[in-house]
This record gives structure tokens, sequence and C-alpha cells, in this order.
């Protein structure tokens, strides 16, 4: 009797959308579900791995595999029956199937068609995501936590654009390893969305090894909460947003001329190629975000902006100071902490920056491909978000500001950033 049970529900299974399970309950037509001789078939069902089952949540589709039958025979013998509990190929069976065959053109789709569960995640390398990325066809959103991919409403259903290439991708993340080496993550379930070429692109993109979800992805897709910390570089264009607030307060021009809280750019966030190509790019859009967007007007009546030099002949020559050097007289001028180093920190961040970002501007280097590039831009941002965080904390000290605090989210105010 369980070859007839297991062939109704393989059949279920292969004819759903999504290899959904078989409610115990639609068997009742064809079996005594209620008798004792059922359920014990169902448990030898399980216990010589022909079958399996899920109990929790939504039991129509197998959220993860990975369950032993122990486990699963466990939970069978406490959960309420015949309740909501839905019966599976297990994948030892599976693996015998020919309407395998069906999906192997569909990497992600043959997955799940062997057992896999919907919610199991598979990791990429970064450069996966370039592809849409840079393609003006496709919207690419993420806050390097969470993501998603769609093509643009102009061309879905485009002559212009092949179907296959008409995908959506409606979330991925970001996972690591004990390294801290960063990938980006995606639940079998939305890989089985793209098609079946896309599917492809992304199979000789995957990485194998003990590899976890970034927590915030984790908590967001898999526990339904809101997660627990901000991404700095959401964080970072926060600070430049509550800056220009607090510069208002004062009465004065804004501090930045952007804040990029709307707009901001798409490559600005981790890396998706370690090359120094890649970390340039990144190191001059970081500096136009710091020294090139300071607004020298926010300083006129406060510090001087020109330098004057006695040449050998006697003549007066007037340079314009730079940005960073005008900003660091302010902050001279008007606090004087008993604590220099994070002043001290910050001016040296922007400097570092800059002098970064001029580099390349000299020196010809071969666009080489370094693990280490994204660690090293990552010390880089943290020290650019804690320097704009102590500019924000410098301009809170102001009385207009100190009497008419702006609000501040939750998460920036703690400093519960996310900076992986």
């Amino acid at each position: 009797m369980i070859n007839d049970i297991y062939e109704l529900v393989e059949k279920h299974y292969f004819s759903s959308n999504d290899f959904n399970g078989l409610p115990i309950y639609s068997l009742k037509d064809n079996f005594d579900i209620e008798s004792e001789s059922f359920k014990r078939m169902i448990l030898s069902g399980i216990e010589h791995e022909v079958i399996t089952a899920t109990f929790n949540g939504n039991t129509y589709i197998k959220s993860f595999s990975g369950y032993n039958k122990n486990q699963i025979a466990a939970l069978f013998k406490v959960h309420e029956y015949p309740s909501h509990i839905c019966l599976y190929p297990h994948e030892k069976k599976l693996a015998m199937s020919d309407k395998l065959n069906h999906y192997k053109d569909s990497p992600y789709d043959f997955e799940l068609a062997k057992g896999a569960g919907q919610l199991d995640f598979r990791a990429f390398d970064l450069s996966v995501l370039e592809y849409y990325r840079n393609d003006p066809r496709y919207c690419y959103s993420t806050d390097f936590i969470h993501g998603n991919i769609s093509i643009k409403d102009e061309y879905y259903d485009s002559e212009s654009v092949r179907q296959s290439d008409q995908v959506v991708l409606k979330t991925f993340g970001f996972a690591y390893d004990d390294a801290l080496n960063r990938y980006v993550a995606v639940f079998l379930r939305y890989l089985s969305n793209l098609s079946p070429e896309h599917q492809r692109v992304w199979s000789a993109k995957e990485i194998k090894g003990n590899i976890e979800l970034h927590p915030d992805y984790y908590a967001s897709s898999i526990q339904g909460s809101w997660g627990t910390r901000m991404s700095i570089f959401e964080a970072f264009v926060q600070e430049l947003k509550l800056i220009n607030k607090m510069s208002q307060l004062m009465g004065k021009p804004n501090l930045f001329n952007k804040c990029y809280s709307s707009e901001r750019p798409k490559e600005f966030g981790f890396l998706l190629r370690p090359t120094e190509s890649e970390f340039n790019s990144f190191i001059l859009l970081l500096d136009k975000m710091m020294s090139d967007n300071i607004n020298i007007k926010f300083f006129e009546n406060d510090v001087e902006l020109e330098s004057e030099k006695e040449r050998e002949d006697g003549k007066i020559i007037v340079r314009n100071k730079g940005t960073v050097q005008i900003l660091a007289s302010w902050i001279d001028k008007y606090f004087q902490p008993v604590d220099t180093q994070p002043l001290d920190n910050t001016i040296a961040t922007f400097k570092k920056v800059r002098k970064l970002r001029q580099k390349p501007a000299h020196k010809v280097s071969a666009d080489l491909f370094n693990q280490d590039i994204f660690k090293k831009q990552r010390e880089i941002i943290i020290d650019a978000y804690s320097a704009v965080r102590t500019l924000r904390l410098i301009l809170a000290n102001h009385p207009k500001v100190r009497l008419n605090p702006p609000k501040i989210n939750e998460r920036l105010f703690k400093g519960e950033i996310w900076d992986i």
C-alpha cells in the first residue's frame, strides 16, 4: 500500500506548480486515513525513506531540506493528525524518477524537483550581479543586505529583449564564510523563477563551502522580523542628510551639496569584483561624496577661504584653500574637545580618501584581481562612515540644534550599523 500512496504523492508533486506536498486529508477517498494501520503505513514510509512530510507553517511547500528520517518520524508522532500534514516523495526515491529529465536544462528547477527546500539558499560569486547592475534594461536595487532585480516596464514583453532575458529576481541577499568573504545568496524558490538560460549563468557562478546568510537577511526573510541594524552605506547617506538638516537649523547653507539619500548611486556599495579598477572607481565616487561634496558657502564669514603667499619678487599669490583644509580650520576654531582624536581621525580620513583618489591618476597599474581588495574597501568605508558620523555629532552640539534637534533614526542614533 505504501507504493500506492507514493504514486499519488509523486504525481501531485510533479503536477503542481511549485513541487507541492499532498495533504493527508486529500487521501480520504482512497484510504481509511483515520485507521491505525494507515498511520503505521505512513510512519513506515517515512522510516524507510519512501516519503517525507511537513508539519508547520505553509505545509504545502517544503521550506527546507536536511531533516533526517528520525526527526520527521518524531514530528509525525507528536503533531495533531491529520491536520495540515503534507506528504512529499523522499529525495532517494526522487533520484530514481524519470520525471527529473524534464528539468535538467534548468539547474534550480532541477534541485527543487530532486527534493531540495524552497528556502534552501545557494551562494554565488558577487560578479554574477554585474550583468544586471550594468545593464540599463534592468532595475537593480540593493541596500547591501537585501536586493531585487527586474526587467524595466518598457522592456517587459518587448521584441527588443529576448523573453529569456525578461527576468525577475524577487529577492536576493548576501552571505559570508568564516573569513568574512562576501557572496550573493538566493533562495531556490526565486532562482527557479529565472529563465533556464539565466539559471545556467547563475549556476556557473555558484560557490560551495561553509557559508552563512547575512544575519539581517536571515532575520527578515526567514524569521519575518524587520532586521536589527542598518547597512553602512545607507547609514552614510543618512548622516549626510542629517548634517544638512542641522546646517539649516544653524541658519547656514547645507554643509554638503548633496546628501544622496533619495538617489544613492548604485555603485556606492560593496564591490562586486575585487579588482584595482573597481576599487579606484569606488574611491573616486566616495571622494565625490565627501571632499568634493563640501559646500564652501557653509564656512563663509567663519574662516578664511583663501591663503596668501609672498613670492620672491614680493608679489602676493592668493590661492583658494582646499575643502578639507577649510573644514579642518572651521572645526579647530569652534570645537576644542578634551579628546581630539575623533576629530583628528575625521580629517585624516577625508585626506586619505582624497589621496587614494589621486593615486590612480598618476600611476598606471594592472587591473589586479585580489580578494584582499574587498577587505581594504571595507576598512575605508568604516572609516568614512565614522568621519561623517563624527561631523554630525559635532553639529549636534550647536545651541540652535540642541534647542530643536532633528529626528534621528533609532539605529543611526545608537550606531547599530552592519559593516559586512
